[in-house]
């Protein structure tokens, strides 16, 4: 708490392990004060009476390694999300006063191996679930009084649904977002009784836009294992399957992050061209699941390289597009994929855009001193311990480049990139200059006012687009 007099500040609560973030926020029911401390693996949530805001806070669950849980209040429950001997997640409801006892829960949702459990959304009378399966979103109504449920009903392949921000806790109306990579992202308000939906907003595209001028839809790759891995696409009406159109494959990967296809305005100028757009929905992410993640990081990492991998053989064998005509796109962890799967197949791509790419790995990950070094042992494992520090060393980027041809490809980079320093991807771009045997451009554009999210300024990303995109067709333009 905070004064005009600093000898009255009071001193709530204090992080004292820096690998920990905390985060600050209220109950719905404005009842109560949540504090949050939180790791890549780990939980712990305090709580305070919001009538007196000054009390010590009361810990909830105390943190577990590999514990993960957040925490809604209703009447004189918690419900808590919760991986505690549950992958994907459940909910469980506990009474206030017991919360930090496991043996007085309740269980609301069991575990479901093929369902993750993504998040809650408590009412006065009903209760929002918002799950993944089979890849796609879903949100399901709950009425806490008479326990009927059913879900929302959404009609394309492959899309992106969330619930959107719903402040009021005695309402029946129920706000919620949908976007695909055809559909202009788009608010909606939801009557949770009468099951009336009413569309309140749809950005508006300039440009005489029509939606119904494009298609997306979702296709299957099989993996180097046999795992299935989904590819969500989207191209202009009109296209032929024949392999003679540019494809622009977009992957991530990463810290279970999924890239739920929804809608890019600046995207339609490609699709305009011709080009097929698709998001690769690789390992590392949660698009399948906990486990999905599970099995695409540590000494799993390599998965989400020979996915991505497949879903560009899938794209090619299936006639979307050529050899000489796909290109590859990611940023940040995504980088370092563009860097590991460049090495391993650089005759795959015709073109490579890596955005502030993370391609010194094993360096980087040896440095304690970097903020995010320790907090991400997690996810690539401590090259401290020589088992993780051989398999790093075995897939870096930087470490791996070798005397092949490779194609051209642009980095970029910011200067003030607190995250991805600026010297891995100009130690990258130099070296893979320096063994390149093959005719492809290594392009390196450092923007000297940017950091990790590009630079600042309404237009500049806008910018930074057009740079990427110029690439793209400058290649295409010297085939013909």
């Amino acid at each position: 708490k905070f004064g005009t007099d600093p000898s009255q500040d009071v001193l709530i609560f204090e992080e004292e392990d820096e690998e920990f973030h905390i985060s600050i926020g209220k109950s719905k029911t404005r009842k109560y004060i949540w504090i949050g401390s939180h790791h890549t693996l780990s939980s712990e949530i305090r709580f305070i009476d919001a009538r007196n805001p000054l009390s010590k806070p009361k810990t909830i669950l105390k943190r577990e390694s590999d514990h993960e849980y957040s925490v809604s209040h209703h009447g004189e429950y918690f419900f808590i999300t919760t991986n505690w001997k549950a992958q994907n997640f459940r909910l469980i409801k506990v009474k206030i006063d017991e919360a930090n006892d496991k043996t007085k829960w309740e269980e609301v949702i069991a575990h479901n191996p093929d369902v993750l459990l993504e998040g809650i959304e408590l009412f006065q009378n009903h209760l929002i679930v918002e799950s993944r399966k089979n890849g796609l979103n879903r949100i399901q109504i709950r009425n806490l009084k008479t326990k009927n449920k059913y879900f929302l009903e959404f009609q394309e392949e492959t899309f992106s649904s969330w619930v959107d921000v719903n402040p009021e806790f005695n309402t029946n109306i129920l706000r919620f977002g949908y976007s695909s990579l055809s559909t202009p992202n788009s608010i909606f308000e939801f009557d949770m009784n009468s099951k009336s939906k009413k569309l309140l907003k749809e950005k508006e595209i300039l440009g005489g836009f029509d939606k119904n001028n494009y298609q997306s839809k979702r296709v299957w790759a099989k993996a180097s294992d046999g795992q299935r891995i989904a590819i969500s696409l989207v191209y202009k009406k009109g296209f032929e399957q024949n392999g003679k159109s540019p494809l622009l494959l977009y992957g991530y990967g990463s810290y279970g992050i999924t890239i739920d296809p929804s809608f890019s305005f600046d995207r339609l100028s490609l699709l305009d061209r011709g080009f097929v757009f698709a998001i690769a929905h690789i390992r590392g992410s949660e698009y399948l699941g906990r486990k999905w993640y599970e099995d695409g990081k540590l000494l799993n990492k390599k998965n989400t390289f020979t996915d991505f991998i497949s879903c560009a053989e899938h794209l090619i064998e299936n006639n979307y597009t050529s050899p000489d005509k796909i290109f590859a796109y990611g940023g940040s962890a995504g980088g370092l994929l563009m860097g590991a799967v460049t090495n391993a197949r650089p005759d795959l791509f015709r073109g490579i855009i890596a955005a502030v790419p993370f391609v010194d790995l094993v360096t980087t990950m040896l440095d304690e001193t970097i903020p995010l070094t320790t907090f991400e042992y997690d996810e690539w494992g401590n090259p401290n311990e020589k088992k993780y520090f051989d398999y790093m060393l075995s897939y870096s980027p930087y470490d791996n480049v070798e005397n092949k041809n490779y194609p051209d490809m642009l980095i970029v980079t910011g200067y003030h990139d607190s995250q991805v320093q600026y010297w891995e991807p100009l130690k990258w771009a130099a070296k893979l200059r320096e063994l390149n045997t093959g005719k492809g451009d290594i392009l390196l554009r450092v923007q000297t006012e940017a950091g990790h999210g590009g630079a600042s300024g309404r237009f500049q990303k806008f910018k930074e687009t057009a740079l990427k995109y110029a690439f793209l067709i400058n290649i295409l333009a010297e085939q013909e």
